[in-house]
């Protein structure tokens, strides 16, 4: 197998951290998802990973309206830096190396963000690790995402979700919902699709940072992802 991209960032769903469970972190399925990083950087890719929150806590959703949404958000990036320092843990298990650089400034546990120093550390072979978003409340870690693989001069943003692609409905509860093999940013913000919410979608638009939307729970879904195997939708202009 052969990698179709040399310079990637792969946005993984905190969800699929729990595996079958609804909360918290299946050790397993992190082990397992570092193997699989571990293998795809033994290929020559250079790796940024961002990763949810949603196991935890899911921000102004979870929220509701009896919280602060600014607070709400800080708790949900807070959440992301707990997953990635599991996805850390479970790096170094295996010798792989990787860094943690975080939104939030929290030098207690891991280094703050900072473009030199994060685009110097992937020149040198480490896996990336980008945590607590922008920092910043209303933002998503999609937004996050779009903003870090731009500033990493990412070849693309592979989005590991829940279902194989963008479909014109929730394939969960509607039979009948169509999976996009191709679709453009412009239609998916015309149609409110749900992938990623619209501001990461106009930015990678801006940028013109493709996306791929594939499903997590796969075993090797990541590798077969990055060699372009993977059932998928691919977003572009």
């Amino acid at each position: 197998m052969k990698p179709l991209y040399q310079r990637i960032l792969l946005k993984l769903s905190g969800e699929g951290l729990a595996g079958n469970a609804k909360n918290g972190i299946n050790s397993e399925v992190v082990a397992r998802l570092a193997q699989e990083i571990a293998k795809i950087r033994s290929m020559g890719v250079k790796i940024c990973l961002v990763v949810g929150g949603g196991n935890f806590f899911r921000g102004a959703k979870d929220a509701a309206q009896t919280m602060d949404r600014s607070v709400a958000d800080q708790i949900g990036m807070m959440a992301t830096l707990m997953n990635a320092l599991s996805l850390k843990s479970a790096l170094d298990n295996i010798n792989c190396p990787a860094i943690i650089y975080s939104g939030l400034n929290v030098p207690q546990v891991c280094d703050t963000y900072c473009f030199k120093d994060a685009i110097d550390s992937l020149e040198q072979g480490n896996v990336l690790i980008f945590a607590g978003g922008t920092g910043s409340p209303y933002f998503t870690t999609d937004t996050g995402a779009v903003l870090r693989a731009a500033e990493m001069h990412c070849d693309i943003l592979l989005k590991a979700t829940q279902v194989d692609g963008v479909y014109d409905a929730d394939p969960r509860y509607n039979l009948n919902a169509v999976r996009f093999d191709k679709i453009s940013y412009d239609s998916v913000i015309a149609q409110h699709l749900n992938v990623m919410d619209m501001t990461a979608i106009a930015l990678a638009r801006d940028v013109k940072l493709p996306i791929m939307v594939f499903a997590q729970a796969d075993e090797n879904s990541l590798i077969d992802a990055v060699c372009g195997t993977v059932k998928h939708t691919i977003i572009k202009s």
